[in-house]
């Protein structure tokens, strides 16, 4: 049982998993750096640590950004958005966001270029 502010809780629409959305995004540029899950544990440790955690889906289990390839994210504020279906983190983001080595999730595939 998480120990999640009841308060906050309470306002999260969780997908059938039991998960939000969270997007990560850089402080002071804005740049959209990943987006990953977060259930109510997830949501706590971040919180409480200001360290980003996420569920990963498809090993069942929690993990910290950075802890194993050192590329951290440092939290600075979390927001919710209106519909209460993602959350979106303000973070100082250290190496690369993407788990492929990139800057950010987002560098590989333009589908429509700016213009």
């Amino acid at each position: 049982m998480s120990e999640l502010d009841p308060k906050i809780a309470d306002r999260l629409k969780r997908n059938a998993d039991g998960l939000v959305a969270a997007i990560a995004q850089q402080r002071g540029t804005g740049e959209v750096l990943m987006m990953a899950w977060m259930d109510d544990e997830a949501l706590h440790r971040t919180l409480t640590t200001r360290r980003a955690t996420y569920f990963s889906r498809s090993r069942g289990t929690y993990w910290v950004k950075g802890e194993t390839s050192g590329h951290t994210q440092h939290v600075h504020e979390v927001r919710l958005d209106c519909d209460g279906d993602t959350l979106l983190l303000v973070v100082d983001q250290q190496g690369a966001a993407c788990h492929t080595g990139d800057h950010t999730c987002f560098d590989a595939d333009v589908l429509l270029p700016e213009g």
